[in-house]
């Protein structure tokens, strides 16, 4: 019998604490030595646990013994949303393998493999399920099935009903997974992401580009349970994990076999560094982005002199200026778009020589933008002509280069599959960005858009691609940086990424958020997805100040704000970035109905106070930046890293900590002057500002939070008190 399923996708203490030990559900009938790990035979499954905490059950199969099933299935997948890199997936599945049958398990000390049948309407297939050890913390397993139709994979792991589950990517509206179907595909986030009434809106005029609460350009098949189990895939192609039952994951892989791994360790960061040993670690930012504000603006050399002339006049220390309509400017409906030609357009930025000059006179840096799209249009096409004629782009089935439609406009898209176009786009990068443009790091975008029926290089299969390329995208970057000798110097910043992405790309920032408040595509999304990023190895995270996505209407000549940032909006989201790895502003899609940091003297006096603030802290983000390259911890961490043992840390999505010893609640409602604020166990606080004693352990508290003062807490004892206060004195925003 033939199933249809549809899913549209929009797109005290501290470390050492750990939670206690979890008996097995059954006592095993035989136990099978791998590595450090130990698999049990049960009556109705499989257990893994590890030899230094053999209570505990880190991994199990479905207390129903119904673990592991296969199917057929043919797959419809649409590209929708405007821009295009939104996917809309049909699955039609023909038959299903399921109800395991365990005949034989076999292993070496270092490996342990399972085999038996799975039932289905036209006879049993064989399985083999492989676990071996790779690491003291990594247990490799490989599941693969005797049939050669089969081309669906899923796996049922068991799970706790009050388990919370965190991870898989850069997730931005819900922490806590549990209860949820997560796609993981790189996509478009969407514009809403199931915000009422904007999303059904976005769908009508965007060609379905509202997304959901799961879209995102940056997930990861990952995950890190509230005890203490973590599981993730090696697999590159498009895969779901259901949380919705109370007593399974349910893990489905789009190929004919799933590879994966499990993990071990005590605490929740060991289990974060064991998963960044495979995902990679992000290297240390260098220290001139730690000087101050990275201020985004555009619109020709006199207008950015006017920005920066404003900023220095106000006080406000200046990291650099970040110019991403360097190549030139094109207007559509959308408002002012940038030509995709990656070469400085000197008649739009005369004098650009001299502008880069005088900002290395004042300790301040360049960056510009690309992505990995080409412009077609004639008079802005010759990195697009060089390209087409050398077999370096994506091409559809009939041979012709695929075009990426964007608003009013189209692009081709470089075949990263391609050994030879690698070298080229490199060559771009470090010829016309680092060498004539004299940038020092660059807005690294998009990324999500490779199709699932293109033609790559060598019949590579786009299918296994599409989640890989943002990987390879930023990959391209770090090998440019490092081939032009500014490997430590340069900083690139990338909104798509998937499992891998951690160990090569140098920042992230969370997309194109909306200019509002909201949970689903407005600013609380900007702390969501830094967290939720943090717990799958994405270590430095930020956002752009304020949002990006903002709408009006144009009436009899003026325009009509209808979504825009307001001058309160700016000044919330300024406070939280202060305490993020970047701090950056982003003049927005439609700059002139949206709130800007020199919009007013009270908007220049809030920005410079906190790009202060975020310049006073430094020292203590250097110390834990450096920390994120050697373990894989978070700069940005969930109070659940720390406090486990604390079970209110697992509903947490608004509040955070900055290291160990800085934790903050920003305001993310509009009008607001308090927030809530819950004070984990196990440690002591006191405002930063005041230094009076903050909250009570294991309660929540109302905190005063007016404009200008956010609420920050210094955790009591902490090693780094003096390193934070002393900053914060030298740059003058802390007189206590």
């Amino acid at each position: 019998m033939q199933r249809r399923h549809f899913l549209t996708l929009g797109a005290g203490g501290l470390a050492a604490a750990s939670l206690p030990p979890r008996l097995p559900a059954q006592a095993p009938s035989a136990v099978y030595p791998a590595g450090d790990f130990v698999l049990a035979r049960t009556a109705n499954g499989l257990q893994v646990s590890h030899r230094d905490a053999p209570g505990r059950v880190i991994w199990e199969t479905v207390a129903d013994g119904n673990f592991l099933a296969a199917e057929v299935a043919t797959a419809r997948i649409r590209d929708v949303g405007t821009p295009q890199g939104t996917f809309s997936i049909e699955d039609s599945v023909s038959a299903t393998f399921a109800h395991p049958a365990i005949d034989r398990i076999a292993g070496d000390g270092t490996a342990v493999v399972v085999s038996g049948r799975l039932a289905g309407d036209g006879g049993a297939i064989g399985y083999r399920l492989r676990f071996e050890a790779v690491s003291a913390t990594h247990l490799r397993f490989d599941v693969t099935v005797d049939a050669a139709a089969v081309n669906r994979i899923r796996l049922e792991v068991g799970s706790a009903a009050d388990e919370a589950v965190f991870g898989f990517g850069q997730q931005l509206t819900y922490f806590n997974q549990k209860g949820y179907l997560l796609p993981i595909l790189v996509q478009e986030h969407g514009v809403g992401r199931g915000q009422p009434g904007l999303t059904e809106l976005v769908d009508l005029l965007a060609n379905r580009g509202g997304g959901t609460p799961f879209s995102t350009e940056a997930p990861a098949p990952h995950y890190l349970s509230s005890r203490l189990r973590s599981l993730f895939l090696e697999n590159t192609e498009y895969s779901t994990f259901d949380l919705r039952q109370p007593d399974r994951i349910a893990i489905k892989a789009w190929s004919a076999a799933m590879r994966g791994r499990i993990l071990y360790g005590r605490t929740p960061l060991d289990l974060v560094e064991a998963f960044t040993d495979y995902a990679g670690r992000m290297r240390v930012l260098p220290d001139w982005i730690h000087q101050g504000l990275v201020i985004g603006t555009q619109g020709g050399t006199e207008a950015v002199r006017r920005k920066l002339e404003a900023a220095n006049g106000a006080g406000i220390p200046v990291a650099a200026l970040w110019l991403q309509d360097w190549s030139g400017v094109r207007v559509t409906p959308s408002g002012r778009q940038l030509w995709w030609n990656w070469r400085l357009d000197d008649n739009y930025y005369p004098g650009w020589q001299q502008l880069v000059a005088d900002l290395q006179r004042q300790g301040a840096r360049m960056l510009v933008y690309i992505n990995p799209f080409l412009s077609i249009e004639p008079g802005h096409d010759s990195l697009y002509r060089e390209a087409l004629a050398a077999g370096y782009l994506v091409r559809n089935a009939d041979g012709s280069p695929f075009l990426n439609r964007n608003t009013s406009f189209s692009a081709a898209l470089v075949d990263l599959s391609n050994p030879a176009a690698r070298e080229w786009i490199k060559s771009v990068m470090k010829t016309e960005l680092i060498g004539k443009a004299g940038a020092s790091g660059w807005m690294h975008d998009f990324g999500e858009a490779l199709p699932f029926d293109g033609r790559l290089h060598g019949g590579a299969d786009p299918a296994a691609w599409h989640n890989r390329y943002p990987q390879e995208w930023a990959s391209v970057a770090r090998e440019a940086t490092e081939e032009a000798g500014r490997g430590d110097d340069i900083v690139f910043f990338d909104r798509s990424g998937f499992t891998r992405s951690p160990g090569v790309a140098t920042l992230f920032w969370l997309g194109d958020q909306i200019q509002d408040w909201s949970e689903f595509d407005g600013i609380k999304t900007a702390v969501v997805g830094m967290l939720s990023g943090g717990v799958s190895g994405a270590s430095l995270v930020h956002s752009d100040i304020g949002g990006y996505s903002a709408f009006k209407l144009d009436l009899a000549g003026r325009a009509i704000p209808l979504i825009a940032r307001t001058p309160e909006l700016q000044m919330r989201w300024t406070e939280l970035a202060a305490f993020t790895a970047v701090l950056r502003t982003h003049e927005g899609l439609v700059p002139a109905i949206s709130a800007q940091f020199d919009g007013s003297p009270a908007l220049l006096a809030h920005m410079a106070r906190f790009a202060r603030v975020y310049r006073g802290l430094a020292a203590y983000r250097k110390r834990h930046v450096a920390e994120a390259a050697a373990r894989g911890y978070p700069l940005a961490r969930h109070l659940f890293l720390h406090y486990p043992e604390d079970r209110t840390t697992w509903t947490l999505r608004y509040q955070y900590l900055l290291g160990p010893d800085l934790m903050v609640a920003p305001v993310l409602d509009k009008g607001a002057a308090s927030v809530e604020v819950y004070f984990p166990q196990g440690s002591a606080w006191s405002e930063l500002w005041s230094g009076a004693d903050a909250g009570v352990a294991g309660q929540w508290a109302t905190w005063a939070a007016p404009l200008g003062r956010p609420a920050v807490f210094l955790r009591k004892g902490a090693p780094s008190a003096g390193l934070i206060l002393d900053g914060l004195r030298g740059t003058g925003v802390l007189e206590r």
